[in-house]
């Protein structure tokens, strides 16, 4: 019998290993988190598949989302990035990861690491929800309006309220598998 799972991940292999593998899963490496936070930007608009079918190719655009590297980049970063069939290519997506590793960069100055900046949101345990079906999940929070208020201050941007919020939860913040999901108390048990 199979286990039931979130419905949103559908029948796709690739969805469904991200779901079954990765999301909700507790993040605490800056480099992923990073990772994290430029695909939620780039998936504004189009379907998270989307963008996991292109993850690989954004790794190896991104110079493997080191946002040392990413921070300063250049225009003819912009233009090489522009031609790359294998990620989206949307201007405004690809100056504003330029931009968020340059305000990652600040942040990991500020706090130490991106990990530490972030996690205190939710005073380092990640936030567990219990919704029933998908139609209770939100898609923002006043927590992820507060997250993205201070990103955009921090010189951030495509950091949005729902993107954040998708953010916090692809990388664990928040345990937003639905109570019935096999992964919701897999997910509950994982600490920091």
């Amino acid at each position: 019998m199979r286990p039931y799972r979130c419905e949103w991940c559908g029948i796709d292999p690739l969805y469904i290993a991200y779901h079954d593998h990765e999301w909700g899963v507790p993040v605490h490496d800056d480099r992923l988190l990073f990772e994290f936070l430029i695909l939620e930007g780039a998936q504004a608009g189009l379907s998270w598949l989307t963008i996991l079918k292109k993850r690989e190719n954004y790794r190896q655009a991104f110079s493997g989302f080191d946002p040392q590297q990413v921070a300063v980049y250049s225009t003819s970063d912009v233009q090489r990035l522009l031609a790359d069939a294998g990620i989206v290519r949307n201007r405004l997506k690809i100056e504003s990861a330029i931009k968020n590793a340059q305000g990652v960069l600040k942040i990991i100055e500020a706090f130490g690491s991106f990990d530490a900046y972030l996690w205190r949101y939710v005073n380092h345990q990640p936030l567990q929800n219990r919704w029933r079906s998908l139609a209770e999940v939100p898609a923002r929070t006043e927590l992820s309006d507060t997250l993205s208020k201070d990103l955009k201050k921090r010189g951030c941007n495509f950091v949005g309220s729902t993107i954040c919020y998708a953010f916090m939860q692809a990388v664990g913040m928040v345990n937003d598998h639905l109570v019935d999901c096999f992964r919701h108390e897999e997910v509950k048990s994982t600490r920091r």
